[in-house]
Parts: structure tokens; C-alpha cells; sequence
């Protein structure tokens, strides 16, 4: 199977995307496909041998939309932004001096002031008018009808039918006027939700100055490759993930990490792409470009965030599937009872389902968007759902709500070893492991100047410790439970009841000697979970795989509850336990060991994260930096979402349900009913843009 991404342009509601969706899956040889409101894209999953680009664009072409290949260059996406902020005065002034001209015209209608006029116009200059003027959204809705669809637009289009049909034809211009009226507010409220998505893409770097043949070419981000010496001057956006090969400089990488401190690179350092060399220049070795770089992969996710829809929308979807066939019902009702064509017309015009369908996407594509430029990146919808009614926060402790850079404090020897001895042992067999206690015993033994022996047969006990052969011996090094032996007397006892973590250092089922490790708790840990408590958290638990009396230790001085010597299935397990009684649960930890945790929780949360694959593919929500204020940030955000959601749906709601019984019985006339259909989109944008102005308070001085 093949997979193409293509740009599809012409969509501005939730209904297009469905319809785009719907003609390219019907395809012949296509698998999947998914297709993005925010990011104007389709992601399709095909057989080449079956089908091509060329099917694909017949298919999109016939739903009434525009299918282009995704190999159009990256900064054309860019210069829209430029490009609204120069036409929307003039646009601005257009629709003043417009919208004041057909108040009148509305008004003057509305109380005959007009119908002298009208008369002495034949009736087939004002259909003539009518059908030239409203022909795009004529022919969508029979294009539609004809593969037996029901557009926003169907029913509109009747209500015109209605009118032309009783002699009104002003009444229908004017009710063609609003459509147009309501198509360009939905494309606005839709480009408002776009705004941050783009903003985002708009900060990736579209050249790289790259080193070739020793002379620096400037090339387009395409053609640079990984390996490749890229130079990065003052000023500049480092366009590449990777390594510092030579130079010194100050990078901003608030574009990544929502970070506004800038932090002092060299070489050695790993730098990240759409960050800015503030002062200084370097030389840097890719490692990821293009869409495989940290904030590709960040954009990506944040684009197709709406294919994780949540609950709420599914619900106004299929509500507003149903809403049509109802108003359907309603006008032919009232046409039977009042036998006014014209109140049936204003029952089918005043009926706005769009809105429906944008009350909830619309909220939230603002937050995630929003929520990424300060280096917080949420998968979906659906996972904003849950953590605003999250009530059990279970977290991880190593690298989680600790530094996770713990050192080795204590080092005891037995049987007869050496201190050195010991530590050189230790710190060979864990050699080849990632764990940070790991790093803590090889950086002791370094500090020492020992000089470490080559493992063999290296093995890894996830949650229990390493084992290996070294010159002939088997060692082990790792917790109680892996360990066979037994401390001979009361200091490891002693040390544990301190909070610290020991290893136990076994060879040939002999225990040689213990270390004792001590990580500290991350200092703004206190105050931002006392910000949860006060979001509602009713239970906050720390899940362990350390003993006991050093969990006990670090929950007690954060007054939580806490659970120790747990494997990853333990976690898992207790997760699913929660959930079971109807608990909706949110995971924090580091990423890597706790990634099958994360992703049986509700909302797994991966805590700093640049540049790391494995936690932003198995968390649901991910924070670009450490730092725990990020956290009930995260809840603070989902919460004001769902608040705007539920306001977007009330409000459509209430308006339909006043709208429809006003036109019913005759109250309200066409042209009102024309006038005021488009006002729920707009009453959407104003309220969900408030997302899009959302601040989280600034702490980049350490408050």
C-alpha cells in the first residue's frame, strides 16, 4: 500500500470534509482515508496499481472541491497570513459600505417600500438574477441530491424555490444574498480556527545553509539530507534537528518548548529545527530533517489533532444528521396547517446545521493550536474531553517528579570488597543501560576514575535491574527482588528509610556490596499539585517500582497517596483497575518505560519530551519541557474548552429551537429568517476566538 498526502482546497466546515472523505474512500484500491479541516489535507492509504492522483482529483472534483499535490512547496502555506492581513481592510470597508446598503434594501423590502420598483421588473430578469447569483450553491445541492446527499445549503435552496415559486422573487435574492452571506462566515470562522496551525507551519524553516564540496550552498529544506553539515549564522532558525559540531551560540526555543529563556549551546549539543540562533553561529550535523525533525513532527500532530474527535462532537455530528430530515418535517407541517408557502420557506431557511457541526471542532482546533505555541501538544478532542473531567491523577516518579538525575550517595561494600571494587563492578555491568541510576553509578565511577570492563551478555530486567558477565563472573546489580542474596546487616535499612533507592550488587549469587541513590524532588512539584487539588484532582497516587520506604519518603512530602515496587503490568493494571469503577484516569511519566501506561490511561501525559519518538507516539498529550506548571496548565485549558463547547452548543440550540418556532407560526418573515441564519457561525467564532487569546501566566523568570 502507498500512501499520498494531498493539499484539498474548498473546505470550510466539518460536512465538506465528510464529503471529500466519503468520494475518496468509494475508490476503487483505496484503504483509508483521512481527511483534515485545519490543515486543508487528505492523507490516503491506497493500492497504486489501482488507482492515481488523477482518480483521486476526478473524485474530489466531483464532491465540489479542489485536490492539489502535496509536493507544492511548504512556503506557499506561509504567505497566506501576509496575504489575509493586507486584504482584510479592504474586505473590512467592503462589507461596511455593502452591509449598510442592504440593510436598507432589507428594510425597504420588509415594509413594501420597494414593490413599485419590483413590479415594473419582469419575473425572468429576477430569476434570471436569483439563479446567476446563488448558481454555486444551486448546483452543489443538486450535484448532492443527484448521489442522494443533503447539503447545509438543500434546504436554503428550497426556501429560494419557495419564494420564486409564490412570485417573491426580491425576497429570493435577498435569501440568496444570506447564503453567500453565511458561506463567507463559515470560511471565516474556519480560517480563524486555521490561524494557529499556520502560525506553527509558518516558523518552520524553508531553506538550510549547507556545507557541500566546502563551499555553503543555500537549499531548499527538500534536498538537505541527513549527515549533512549545516551552518547557522546569527539570527537564523536552525533548520535541522542534530549535533554541534563546532561554535557557541544562544538559542531560543520557545518555537519547541514554549520556552521563552534562551539556553546556551556547544559542542556536543543537541539542537532542534525552528529554533533561532540568537547570538553566536554553528556548525551542526543532521540528524532529522524535514517532517522527521521535533517540530515536524509536532506540526503533524497538531494538524491531524482532529482526527481524535471527541465524544461531544460525535454527538452534534450525528445529531446534526438528524436535525435536516426534522426540519424537513416541521416545514411540510407547517405548510399543511398554514398553508403559507411563505412561513415554510422562512422554516426552511432559518435552519442552520453548519453550526452544529462547527460548534465543537471549531473550540477545539483553537486550544490545540493554541496550546502548542506554548510547547504543549494534544493529540485530539477527544483527549481535551477527558482530562476536563479527569477526577485520578496517577504519576511516575523517576525523571517525573524528580530531576531524574540521581546520584549515588552511598556506596558499602561487603564480603570482603573494596569501595572501588564494588563501584567498578557496578558501574561495568550497567555499561549498556539507559535508566538514569544507571547513568548515576557509571558517572560515580567516572568521578573515581575507574576504568570500567567490557560486558557480555547484557540482559535487562524492566522495573527489577540489569545483569551481565564480566570477566568471567556473572553480576547483577538492581533492586531486592532481583537480587538473590541479603544485606547482612541494618545500614541498607537505614539509608532506605532516608528516601534513597539502593542497588544491590551481587557476583555469582554473592552480595558484594549496596549503593544507595538519591534523586530530588523537582522543586515546582508542590505548588502545581496543589493547583490540581484545586481543579477538582480528587485522588493524586505515585506509582513506583522503587521500595517502599523511598516512595513513602517522596509522597509523604507531597501529601499524596503512593503505590511501590510496581513492574510496568503493575501500572497497567492499576490503571485498568480505575477506570473499571468509573474513574477517568490521567497518566504522567517520563515517556520511555511508562509509555504502555500512558497509553492505557484516559490521557497519558509524557513529560518533557523534545526530541523524543517513543513518548510523543504513545502519550495522548505530551509537554515539550519539564516543567510541572505545564501540567495543571494542560487541565486549565481543556476545561475552558469544554466550557466554550457547551456554550457553542446551547447557544445553536436555543437559536434553532426560537428560530424554527418563530417561522412556524409566521412570526418571523423570510428575509429576517435569511438575515439571521448566518448568525450562529458568527456567535461561534466570537465565542470559540476567545481560545485562540487564551494566556497561561509566564514563568519564564522561575515565578
Amino acid at each position: 500500500m502507498a500512501r499520498l498526502e494531498v493539499s484539498v482546497r474548498g473546505m470550510d466546515c466539518v460536512e465538506c470534509t465528510q464529503h471529500v472523505q466519503h468520494a475518496l474512500s468509494t475508490l476503487p484500491g483505496v484503504e483509508s482515508t483521512r481527511v483534515f479541516l485545519a490543515s486543508e489535507k487528505a492523507v490516503i492509504h491506497y493500492d497504486p496499481v489501482q488507482v492515481d492522483l488523477a482518480a483521486f482529483r476526478e473524485a474530489v472534483a466531483e464532491a465540489g472541491y479542489t485536490l492539489a499535490a502535496s509536493e507544492v512547496p511548504d512556503h506557499r502555506r506561509s504567505v497566506v497570513p501576509a496575504l489575509a492581513n493586507f486584504t482584510r481592510p479592504i474586505f473590512t470597508l467592503f462589507g461596511l459600505v455593502f452591509g449598510a446598503v442592504l440593510f436598507v434594501v432589507v428594510v425597504g423590502e420588509w415594509f413594501g417600500f420597494f414593490a413599485r420598483i419590483t413590479d415594473l421588473v419582469p419575473w425572468y430578469l429576477g430569476w434570471g438574477l436569483v439563479i446567476l447569483t446563488g448558481y454555486p450553491f444551486f448546483w452543489k445541492v443538486l450535484r448532492a441530491a443527484l448521489r442522494r446527499q443533503i447539503l447545509s445549503h438543500t434546504l436554503m435552496s428550497l426556501g429560494v424555490v419557495a419564494a420564486l415559486a409564490v412570485g417573491q422573487w426580491p425576497t429570493a435574492v435577498v435569501v440568496v444574498f444570506f447564503m453567500r452571506v453565511g458561506d463567507y462566515a463559515e470560511q471565516f470562522t474556519t480560517e480563524r480556527s486555521r490561524q494557529a496551525v499556520r502560525r506553527l507551519t509558518a516558523l518552520a524553516p524553508q531553506t538550510a545553509r549547507v556545507e557541500r564540496d566546502g563551499a555553503e550552498v543555500v537549499l531548499p529544506m527538500a534536498e538537505v539530507q541527513v549527515g549533512e553539515t549545516v551552518i547557522i549564522r546569527p539570527g537564523e532558525a536552525i533548520p535541522v534537528d542534530g549535533e554541534v559540531l563546532e561554535g557557541q551560540a544562544t538559542v531560543n526555543q520557545a518555537a519547541v518548548t514554549g520556552e521563552s529563556m534562551p539556553v546556551e549551546v556547544g559542542r556536543g549539543s543537541h539542537v532542534f529545527a525552528a529554533t533561532i540562533a540568537q547570538l553566536g553561529s554553528l556548525r551542526v550535523q543532521a540528524i532529522h530533517v524535514g517532517a522527521d525533525t521535533t517540530f515536524g513532527r509536532v506540526i503533524t500532530m497538531v494538524e491531524e489533532a482532529e482526527a481524535h474527535r471527541a465524544p461531544v462532537q460525535r454527538i452534534a455530528d450525528r445529531f446534526s444528521t438528524y436535525f435536516l430530515p426534522v426540519v424537513a418535517t416541521i416545514a411540510f407541517l407547517t405548510l399543511l396547517v398554514s398553508r403559507n408557502p411563505l412561513a415554510t420557506a422562512a422554516v426552511l431557511v432559518v435552519a442552520c446545521s453548519c453550526s452544529f457541526a462547527l460548534a465543537t471542532p471549531i473550540a477545539m482546533l483553537a486550544s490545540i493550536g493554541r496550546a502548542a505555541s506554548y510547547g504543549l501538544l494534544v493529540k485530539g478532542g477527544k483527549y481535551l474531553e477527558a482530562l476536563s473531567r479527569a477526577d485520578i491523577l496517577l504519576i511516575d516518579k523517576t525523571g517525573t517528579i524528580t530531576e531524574g538525575r540521581p546520584q549515588i550517595t552511598d556506596v558499602m561494600p561487603l564480603a570482603g570488597y573494596s569501595e572501588e571494587e564494588v563501584l567498578r563492578l557496578a558501574a561495568s555491568c550497567e555499561r549498556d543501560s539507559e535508566h538514569p541510576l544507571a547513568e548515576a553509578v557509571r558517572h560515580r565511577a567516572d568521578e573515581r576514575g575507574l576504568a570500567l570492563f567490557s560486558p557480555q551478555r547484557f540482559e535487562a530486567f524492566p522495573g527489577r535491574g540489569v545483569r551481565a558477565e564480566i570477566e568471567g563472573a556473572t553480576v547483577t546489580v538492581g533492586n531486592a527482588r532481583l537480587a538473590q542474596g541479603q544485606a547482612s546487616d541494618k545500614v541498607p535499612l537505614a539509608l532506605e528509610q532516608q528516601g534513597k533507592t539502593l542497588l544491590y550488587v551481587e557476583r555469582d549469587g554473592t552480595l558484594i556490596g549496596v549503593l544507595a541513590a538519591c534523586d530530588t524532588l523537582r522543586p515546582e512539584v508542590p505548588e502545581a499539585l496543589n493547583r490540581l487539588r484545586a481543579l477538582g484532582i480528587t485522588k493524586i497516587e505515585l506509582l513506583t517500582g522503587d521500595t517502599r520506604c523511598t516512595a513513602q519518603a517522596q509522597a509523604e512530602a507531597l501529601s499524596i497517596a503512593y503505590q511501590a515496587e510496581l513492574l510496568p503490568e503493575d501500572k497497567i493494571r492499576l490503571v485498568k483497575a480505575y477506570q473499571a469503577r468509573g474513574h477517568t484516569v490521567v497518566m504522567v511519566g517520563d515517556g520511555v518505560n511508562d509509555a504502555p501506561a500512558l497509553a492505557q490511561a484516559d490521557v497519558g501525559i509524557a513529560m518533557g519530551v523534545m526530541g523524543t519518538d517513543i513518548a510523543l507516539e504513545s502519550a495522548h498529550a505530551a509537554l515539550m519541557r519539564e516543567d510541572w506548571h505545564l501540567v495543571p496548565d494542560l487541565f486549565t485549558i481543556a476545561r475552558r474548552t469544554m466550557r466554550v463547547v457547551k456554550m457553542n452548543l446551547s447557544f445553536t440550540i436555543l437559536y434553532n429551537l426560537v428560530g424554527l418556532t418563530l417561522a412556524a407560526f409566521g412570526i418571523l418573515p423570510l428575509i429576517l429568517a435569511a438575515a439571521a441564519q448566518s448568525l450562529p457561525d458568527l456567535g461561534i467564532l466570537v465565542n470559540s476566538s476567545r481560545l485562540l487569546r487564551q494566556r497561561l501566566p509566564d514563568r519564564s523568570a522561575g515565578g
